[in-house]
């Protein structure tokens, strides 16, 4: 059985800053590496939204050479559930690229054999 996943508070870090004091860490709830290769899933509930600062970070992250984001809409509570998933791209945009857990198995084993390559 699963427990309930922990949620992070950066509450105590607003205002460390002087200069920016809404600057707070943020997190990605899963990346992978293989060979200098990453790819950087975001998981969201539906109808859960994504905070300004993270949506800068994923895109910053999306233009980095080697790296792919997801944003991956469903939960791993009971077990995984994947609603849709999409693309981040460095612009911004999210190109929807799948729908189903067997989608995003499928995007993630094509992910590992493109960053499995010497």
């Amino acid at each position: 059985m699963r427990s309930n996943p922990t949620h992070t508070d950066y509450g105590e870090f607003k205002g460390l800053i002087a200069d920016n004091p809404n600057f707070v860490p943020s997190n990605v709830d899963g990346i992978c590496e293989r060979k200098g290769r990453f790819l950087v899933m975001e998981w969201k509930r539906p109808k859960e939204t994504v905070s300004v600062g993270q949506k800068m970070l994923l895109q910053s992250l999306a233009s980095l050479p080697n790296f792919i984001v997801l944003i991956i809409i469903g939960n791993t509570d009971e077990q995984t559930v994947v609603d849709k998933f999409y693309l981040v791209q460095p612009q911004g945009r999210c190109i929807h690229v799948g729908n189903g857990f067997d989608s995003f198995k499928q995007y993630y084993s094509e992910w590992y054999a493109w960053a499995n390559v010497s």
